[in-house]
């Protein structure tokens, strides 16, 4: 079995989609996947704090612009990369891989260890959510997504992805 199950995770922490596709995890219930939501939340934010090395190159980027300014050249700004928390975790059952958007939505995608090319994966799935529920004018930020083309589309994506295995 290669991809198990899809969480999405808005950016307060609140599930928004949940779908098992394979019989590889037990099976859980609603409240469940909103305990499981709520708490990779917390740990994600948790771990997007904990880069030691982040602080080091602040500090070292402050003292290059400081003594750039004293040189008289003005420095060129350079755009932090965004904290990334949580990306991988891997147990001998399965492999969860989360994808954390720039708007703060989580995919969590739960797969099989063996399960090879994780990132195309879900590069996919979040453009069939970009093209399927974004741009479906009646769906609302935040809310949980209840969209049949998109779950139609996901359905036949991870399908392929299975039987290809």
């Amino acid at each position: 079995m290669g991809v198990l199950a899809l969480i999405v995770i808005n950016k307060a922490g609140g599930l928004i989609y949940n779908r098992t596709f394979g019989d590889g995890l037990n099976q859980l219930n609603t409240n469940d996947y909103l305990v499981l939501a709520g708490t990779f939340h917390g740990v994600h934010a948790i771990t997007a704090r904990l880069n030691p090395l982040k602080g080091f190159m602040n500090a070292q980027q402050q003292q290059q612009q400081q003594a750039a300014l004293s040189g008289g050249s003005a420095p060129i700004p350079s755009r932090p990369d965004p904290p990334s928390g949580l990306e991988v975790l891997e147990t001998e059952n399965f492999r969860l891989q989360c994808f954390n958007t720039l708007t703060g939505i989580k995919f969590l995608l739960f797969t099989d260890t063996m399960q090879a090319n994780v990132d195309v994966a879900m590069r996919r799935v979040y453009d069939l959510y970009s093209d399927y529920v974004m741009k479906n004018p009646f769906y609302q930020l935040e809310m949980p997504i209840r969209c049949e083309t998109f779950d139609r589309k996901l359905n036949s994506y991870i399908r392929e992805i299975n039987s290809s295995r």
